[in-house]
């Protein structure tokens, strides 16, 4: 009988002497697709780079098609046929797409190795070969820097399925992208199952674990606590192992009074990038704004707040216009970005937790220059205390923190501003269904004390369990607003391909 294309027994880890895994088994077959669920912090990233190569194990064996397998580092993980797209993208940003792609493996001429010069033409050919191939609307040779986090995650699927592995770890690879790209990857997925490829894929999107996967392992607090064919699991029994309780109303949505507009937006524009955009928002109400990749979601918050110099348009608070034109002006009218790369825009990673939440505040807690650190120590616990932050203390590294926790601490940053509208950037990208639910309830709170809420999501479910009113935009323009009692998925869909008119419904 042949074996398992991979098994896993018995692996330990622990940290400073507080174990991180207990003795977990993962059995993973050929061309199987293979979900591995758990909270942020169950100990799902630990077994993955344990597995890569990028750490050792305590204790525990693996075997890769019945053989030993003791990975030293990375690429020797590669070589032996294993593959791996990281949640957190790393690219170099001053390089092209195609040198991302083939970084590492660089096609060459005039010699082999390190010593050839590399054929970069031949390597855009290649890349462009491959987005064909996946239906990807990039260039392989526009700079790293210059694409949106959604299409950097598109570029990191395109690098790790061309490296024709044995088994290809995915985690999170659609928190940044919209539904069309997903159907792309499931399409890759399917063709990747049916040549015997296995892929372990971590996701905290339930929806997609149960349209893909044909097993499911769930980790909690560094154990596995249950593995089993797909059809054994239904949502709230997943739900349940990774949590160790039920959770109900998964996104809940109350009722609050709406009250008069806050936030108006006229003829907005910056380049062709966000074109005549025009909106508003009320207090207690949650505005969503829906769309596909590249349609000027992010571009057209980033110039409402000042990020992006606004080419024309108009800004009202309250009914007065007020002209926004840094971060700083922004903040000082009331308003909050959390962005939704929180690593790079959101956090100060080299700074604590203390440090992170009271960033946006300084001015208010400084005097003569001094920061009062009783106000600060004060701002943080309140905080912690009241976003639920897991953290062992104010002055623990904000980089130490899981990836919930985190996106915990930038709401909390923006929050001590004490703003009157709040826009929200993909505010649960890449985080556990328990830190979800938790940042579901404080933007219901938010709404409930008055504040106008914006979210952008490219999770259909999410922003049309959340919002009150959806405006849906493709190619920088607004081309659909629907109510609350008109949500629909197909309609939302319809709306993001591009028109020439605006539809209210």
């Amino acid at each position: 009988m042949m074996p398992p294309l991979l098994e896993m027994r018995g692996i330990a880890k622990s940290f400073n002497r507080n174990p991180v895994l207990d003795n977990v088994n993962l059995t993973v077959g050929r061309g199987e697709v293979h979900a591995l669920m758990g909270e942020n912090g169950a100990g799902k990233s630990t077994l993955m780079k344990i597995l890569m190569g990028m750490l050792p194990a305590d204790a525990g064996e693996i075997r890769l098609e019945g053989q030993l397998f003791s990975p030293h580092n990375p690429r020797d993980a590669m070589n032996h046929g294993l593959a791996m797209i990281h949640q957190e993208l790393n690219p170099v940003l001053d390089m092209e797409v195609a040198e991302n792609v083939f970084l590492g493996r660089e096609i060459r001429r005039f010699g082999r190795g390190p010593f050839g010069v590399v054929n970069l033409g031949a390597m855009r050919q290649g890349c462009q070969e491959l987005f064909d191939r996946f239906a990807i609307p990039l260039s392989p040779s526009a700079r790293m820097r210059d694409l949106s986090v959604a299409q950097m995650q598109l570029v990191e699927i395109v690098k790790a399925i061309s490296l024709s592995s044995k088994v290809v770890i995915m985690d999170e690879p659609t928190s940044a992208i919209t539904e069309r790209e997903v159907a792309i990857l499931f399409r890759q997925i399917d063709a990747l199952r049916a040549h015997g490829v296995s892929i372990i894929y971590i996701s905290h999107k339930l929806d997609e674990i149960f349209q893909i996967a044909d097993r499911i392992s769930v980790m909690r607090d560094g154990v596995l606590v249950a593995s089993d064919a797909t059809s054994a699991f239904d949502r709230k029994t997943v739900i349940r192992h990774m949590v160790g309780r039920e959770i109900t109303n998964y996104i809940p949505k109350e009722t609050v009074p709406i009250g008069d507009v806050v936030l108006e937006v006229r003829h907005l524009s910056w380049g062709q990038r966000v074109r005549d955009v025009s909106f508003s928002v009320r207090a207690g109400e949650i505005l969503g704004i829906a769309g596909l990749v590249g349609a000027g979601r992010s571009e057209t918050v980033e110039t409402l707040f000042g990020i992006r110099p606004a080419t024309s348009g108009e800004i009202l608070i309250r009914g007065r216009p007020q002209p926004i034109h840094s971060p700083g002006a922004a903040i000082a009218h009331g308003l909050a970005l959390v962005t939704e790369d929180r690593k790079m825009t959101g956090l100060n990673l080299l700074g604590t937790v203390e440090e992170n939440i009271s960033l946006a505040a300084i001015g208010r807690l400084a005097r003569y220059g001094v920061i009062r650190k009783g106000q600060e120590h004060a701002l943080a616990e309140d905080n912690i205390a009241r976003l639920r932050i897991k953290t062992w203390s104010r002055d623990a590294l904000v980089s130490s923190l899981s990836g919930g926790n985190q996106q915990k601490v930038v709401l909390a940053k923006w929050l001590v501003t004490q703003p009157d509208v709040i826009i929200l950037d993909e505010p649960t990208r890449g985080i556990d269904v328990g830190a979800k639910r938790d940042i579901y309830l404080l933007i219901g709170e938010l709404a409930s004390q008055g504040k106008a809420v914006i979210v952008i999501s490219s999770e259909l479910i999410e922003i049309m369990g959340l919002a009150d009113r959806i405006l849906v935009m493709a190619e920088g323009q607004i081309t659909g607003e629907l109510g609350r009692d008109t949500f629909t998925q197909e309609r939302i869909m319809e709306f993001a391909t591009p028109t020439n008119e605006v539809r209210h419904v």
